[in-house]
C-alpha cells in the first residue's frame, strides 16, 4: 500500500495491529496442546506460513509476507503498520537480525540488518522504525515519520535518547527541528522542504475573516495544502474560494498547493514561494 504523507490512517484493523499474529510453534505451545494446534489448523483460524512459523488466520498481509521471507515488517511498512506518515513506498521491508536467514530470495522485499535483538516476529519498537527509515529511505521520510510519531505520542523520552544516540548529525539536526504538532505528513514534508529558505512558518493560525490555516509564511503570506483524499466537490472549492477572497480582503496573499505539487512538483512550490517572498507579500 502507497500512502505519501498521509493522515496516518493503519493498514490493518486495529486488532491487527495491537495484538501478535504470526508466532513459533514454541509460542503456541505454551498457551496450546499439538492437538489444538493441529486443530486449528484444519479450521484454518491458524495458518502454516512455513515450517515451524504460524499467523492467524486475518494476519495483516504485509506481516504474513515478511514472516514468509524470515523476519518481522520493518522500515515504512511497519510505520504504516501503526498508522503513521510515511512517504511513498510500495515494498515491504523485512527486519532480520543477528542469526536470521532469507527464505525466498529474489523477491522485492527490502531487508534490513542489524543487531537488534528479537524473540518471535514482532514489529520493531518505534525508535528502531525510525532508525530503519534513517538509513534506507532518507531524511525527508525519516522527518516525516518522525514527527508523526512525535504527534501520536509513541515516543517515550527514553526511546528518543535512544534514537538521538544511534543517528548521524543531520539526522540529530532533524531530531531538533521536529513538532509534536504537525497536522499531516503532508505539511511535515512541506515544511522540511522549505527549512533552507529561514522564513518564519507558523502552522495552524486562525485568521480573523479566514478562520484555521494550514501555514502562515511571515505576517501575510498564507499557504493551505490539500492533501490526497481531497476531491475538489464544488461544494469544497466554493468554500476554498471565499476563504481565499476573505483573505485578500484583509490583505493576506494565499497560495494553495495540492499532494501532487508538494510530491511531484516541488521546483514550482518553491518558485511561487519565492515570488511572493521577493515581492514582500509575506510582510505586513
Amino acid at each position: 500500500m502507497s500512502t505519501g504523507p498521509g493522515d496516518g490512517k493503519p493498514v490493518c484493523s486495529t486488532s491487527q495491529t495491537t495484538q501478535p499474529a504470526i508466532h513459533t510453534y514454541a509460542q503456541l505451545r505454551v498457551h496450546a496442546s499439538r492437538a489444538t494446534i493441529e486443530a486449528n489448523l484444519r479450521t484454518g483460524s491458524l495458518i502454516r506460513v512455513r515450517r515451524g512459523i504460524y499467523a492467524d488466520a486475518g494476519a495483516c498481509p504485509t506481516s504474513f509476507a515478511a514472516a514468509e521471507h524470515g523476519g518481522s515488517i520493518a522500515c515504512t511498512t511497519a510505520a504504516r503498520h501503526l498508522g503513521l506518515w510515511t512517504i511513498d513506498d510500495d515494498a515491504v521491508h523485512v527486519w532480520l537480525t543477528h542469526g536470521g536467514h532469507e527464505y525466498h530470495r529474489g523477491c522485492a522485499c527490502v531487508v534490513h540488518w542489524d543487531m537488534g535483538k528479537r524473540r518471535g516476529y514482532p514489529l520493531p519498537s518505534v525508535a528502531r522504525i525510525l532508525l530503519q527509515i534513517r538509513k534506507c529511505r532518507g531524511l525527508e521520510s525519516f522527518f516525516v515519520t518522525l514527527e508523526s510519531a512525535l504527534r501520536h505520542r509513541q515516543l517515550s523520552r527514553s526511546a528518543l535518547a535512544w534514537l538521538r544516540g544511534h543517528l548521524d548529525a543531520a539526522a540529530r539536526e532533524a531530531m531538533t527541528l521536529a513538532r509534536r504538532d504537525a497536522d499531516s505528513g503532508l505539511e511535515s514534508l512541506f515544511r522540511w522542504r522549505l527549512r533552507e529558505m529561514n522564513l518564519t512558518v507558523r502552522t495552524q493560525v486562525h485568521i480573523t475573516g479566514v478562520g484555521r490555516v494550514d501555514l502562515l509564511i511571515g505576517d501575510r503570506l498564507i499557504v493551505e495544502l490539500d492533501g490526497r483524499e481531497y476531491h475538489g466537490l464544488d461544494d469544497s472549492r466554493h468554500r476554498d474560494l471565499c476563504r481565499d477572497a476573505n483573505a485578500a480582503i484583509w490583505d493576506y496573499a494565499t497560495l494553495r498547493f495540492d499532494y501532487a505539487m508538494v510530491m511531484h512538483d516541488w521546483d514550482l512550490v518553491e518558485a511561487a514561494i519565492r515570488a511572493q517572498v521577493t515581492a514582500g507579500r509575506h510582510l505586513a
